[in-house]
């Protein structure tokens, strides 16, 4: 099964258990052996900062890492219990839309740490769920383009409307209306996770209708922004720097999981592993999410939106500043 129909099987699943102790117990000393497991080529930006987060832990001399790629739904359970049964003590990967069959081999091997991303809860002793919440920097993102629209109209192009994208787009669109509450979105999803000429074309309608600002959740609206003269802003990668989008992205939201992944490995070399929810791991107090440097529109950012961006960056940081979290789908405003 391929990243786009993982994220996309996002159905009901009901009884699953709350957090409780994982009997798991390791040399604090000693590296752990942990694999990832991954859905799609580690080059894909999701996946890639599971990897990345992996990698670090490997060069700092904490565990010996494993990991396979391009696996497929129908093919994730044979090769989860593969790496159980090979010794690994702790697993990273993605149960999206095989949550209850990645639950049941959790449930099979009580002595395996289980890291995945999954919306639902975590279950049992060892099932521990992440997903992507990077809606702050999103927010002081908005910030920033509702500042630097000219037109008052912004266009969005998403992969699909679930939570981890809607949370994001909201988001945005509420820091910019903190800006001025007049500022209309054109909220497009293209139906893929990964189709850069999709994307582009539903950028290039967004800009016909009268937008000057973008939101790049998905590749190939870069290139479009650039093609039409526009700014745009990124979406966890920094996209300036790693999409050709110098001149043209401002800033990214940028989600980094080498937090998340140092206090899972600690806990697992404790013994204190638990089914627990990595939500705040991902959002910018433990880590897990930053704004992107400003590159060269450091001059060209207006200085109030900068001011602000600083001044709710340290608020959100101290706890004074919450985002609000809406999973709902967002929809166009003109």
């Amino acid at each position: 099964m391929t990243f786009i129909s993982r994220r996309q099987a996002l159905t009901t699943l009901a009884a699953l258990s709350a957090v409780s102790m994982l009997p798991v117990a390791a040399n604090a000393a000693d590296k752990i052996k942990v694999a990832g497991i991954y859905t799609q080529p580690i080059q894909q930006k999701w996946d890639a900062r599971l990897h990345q987060g992996l990698e670090a832990a490997k060069a700092a001399g904490k565990i010996e890492y494993s990991y396979s790629e391009k696996v497929s739904n129908t093919d994730y359970i044979r090769v989860l219990r593969e790496y159980a049964e090979s010794g690994v003590q702790l697993i990273v990967g993605e149960a999206f839309g095989i949550s209850r069959e990645a639950r049941k081999v959790a449930d099979e091997y009580p002595n395996v740490a289980f890291l995945m991303g999954d919306p639902f809860k975590p279950h049992g002793s060892n099932f521990s769920v992440f997903d992507n919440y990077i809606h702050e920097p999103c927010y002081l993102m908005g910030i920033i383009a509702g500042h630097m629209t000219k037109s008052k109209k912004i266009g969005m192009v998403g992969g699909y409307p679930i939570g981890e994208v809607n949370r994001l787009f909201h988001a945005f669109m509420n820091g910019a209306r903190s800006v001025d509450s007049s500022i209309q979105f054109k909220v497009t999803f293209i139906g893929s996770w990964y189709d850069p000429p999709k994307a582009k074309e539903a950028a290039f309608a967004q800009i016909e209708s009268g937008v000057d600002v973008l939101y790049a959740e998905r590749a190939g609206v870069v290139d479009a922004a650039r093609e039409k003269g526009i700014i745009a802003f990124g979406n966890v990668n920094d996209m300036n720097k790693e999409e050709n989008g110098k001149d043209v992205v401002v800033t990214s939201a940028l989600w980094h999981m080498e937090e998340a992944i140092a206090h899972a490995i600690d806990l697992v070399k404790a013994g204190n592993f638990k089914a627990e929810d990595y939500k705040e791991w991902t959002m910018m107090q433990k880590g897990g999410a930053s704004l992107a440097p400003y590159y060269e529109f450091e001059d060209k950012i207006p200085a109030e939106a900068k001011a602000k961006v600083a001044d709710l960056k340290a608020k959100i940081l101290s706890g004074e500043f919450t985002v609000e979290i809406n999973d709902e789908e967002p929809k166009s405003t003109f």
